[in-house]
């Protein structure tokens, strides 16, 4: 059998280190509000922190100068001791979210199981489209990285709750490993090592639950780019190694978050696009006159919201309208410099945003059912790039655990 996920040794920082301030959010979130970041910056002081091990996203444009440091800040915590190998196997995770206690195993995956590319029939593959200029920040962080820090969440069909549930039922016979409060009041997490007999147990009822269905068996809820990036630099390397050495190369695999679809705390919450650069009157007019273009009825509805500072807008359509939508901002954007587009989780947030400027508006789409993402997927392939987010920006996955690549 050609497994997907593996055993692996995963490290954790040391027991004298302050987990609140060590573990951070995704890189991903608050892209347009640097104020967070620099209220993450102020809370971690000079404590050890995967702040210094990540870039933000608000930050992507400084890469040049953050990623030598990440690179640095890496290899000193390897020396120092700050991290070390603490499970062989997996780690059971549980997070206190807005949504309620949500569960997962962190655990390796074989990248040679992921295709990020829209029409793949890999057993591991992306929800959403890649952005070149979201990958290539990544891409030269974990080039040059002895470790990674996963914030990718893959997602599987498990409704009789058989694997990742019935593990939980029994934490109390599992190792502890840490259990804190997340910073910016994020929740509480805690953490067990899955090893030896019941890591051998979780692989059988991952692999059983795999027998019968059609590829894909897991889908990429967070971190598509992240774990893209990661694809890419095993492929950069996997040319130039002898078919022995690929076998088993740490590069070849990465940390992930497994977590079950049937959850009730995974809910999907739509991602908003925050227009900038632009008179709100014609990008709505180039909008419309797009829509008339495509045949599709110009009438209201509860499937896309457009607000400006002064306006509230609606319209109605027979299908998700996201690839509509996002075909017609890319070529917008294209035309008139300096639009440009920005990704907003919430609407509070979004409207905020707004408020203060009178070129820009938001475009607000219906958010999509979780319900529809296997079917959708085998279907049709990837979604329009940044369709869903698993819940609010501060559910988002932490950086915690850590994999060596070298």
């Amino acid at each position: 059998m050609n497994r997907v996920l593996v055993k692996s040794r995963i490290l954790l920082p040391s027991n004298e280190i302050d987990k609140t301030r060590w573990s951070c959010i995704a890189c991903d979130q608050y892209a347009s509000q640097p104020e967070y970041w620099r209220k993450v910056e102020s809370l971690v002081g000079k404590s050890p922190s995967t702040l210094r091990l990540m870039l933000p996203e608000a930050y992507f444009s400084e890469s040049k100068t953050y990623i030598p440091k990440i690179h640095a800040a890496m290899n000193q915590y390897i020396r120092s001791d700050l991290l070390a190998p603490a499970v062989d196997g997996f780690v059971l995770v549980e997070r206190e979210t807005s949504c309620g206690t949500r569960v997962g195993v962190v655990g390796a995956v074989d990248l040679e199981a992921f295709d990020y590319f829209s029409r793949s029939a890999s057993a591991i593959r992306a929800t959403e489209g890649t952005i070149a200029e979201c990958l290539s920040p990544r891409l030269l962080i974990r080039s040059g990285a002895p470790i990674e820090l996963p914030h990718a969440m893959l997602l599987f069909n498990d409704p009789g709750k058989t694997i990742v549930e019935s593990l939980y039922a029994r934490r109390q016979a599992l190792r502890p490993l840490y259990d804190f409060d997340l910073m910016m009041d994020a929740g509480h997490i805690r953490g067990w090592a899955v090893e030896d007999a019941d890591a051998d147990a979780f692989l059988r009822a991952a692999d059983s639950l795999s027998i019968g269905f059609s590829n894909p068996q897991y889908l990429v809820g967070d971190g598509n780019h992240s774990l893209a990036a990661a694809k890419r630099h095993w492929e950069s390397i996997r040319a130039a190694l002898p078919p022995k050495a690929r076998e088993g190369h740490p590069a070849r695999y990465a940390l992930v978050e497994l977590v079950n679809i049937a959850s009730p705390a995974i809910e999907f919450e739509p991602i908003y696009r925050l227009i900038t650069g632009v008179n709100p009157i014609q990008l709505i007019t180039g909008f419309r006159q797009r829509l008339k273009t495509l045949g599709i009825p110009d009438v209201a509805g509860n499937d896309l919201t457009v607000i400006t500072r002064a306006a509230h807008l609606s319209f109605g359509f027979d299908r998700h309208p996201l690839p509509v939508l996002d075909a017609f901002l890319d070529d917008f954007v294209a035309a008139h410099p300096p639009a440009r587009v920005e990704y907003i989780h919430g609407a509070e947030t979004l409207s905020n945003l707004i408020d203060n400027r009178a070129d820009a508006m938001g475009f607000l789409p219906r958010a999509f059912s979780k319900a529809e993402l296997f079917p959708t997927i085998r279907r049709l392939g990837a979604l329009p790039k940044k369709t869903f987010s698993m819940g609010e920006a501060s559910d988002k996955r932490f950086y915690l655990e850590a994999h060596s690549l070298v």
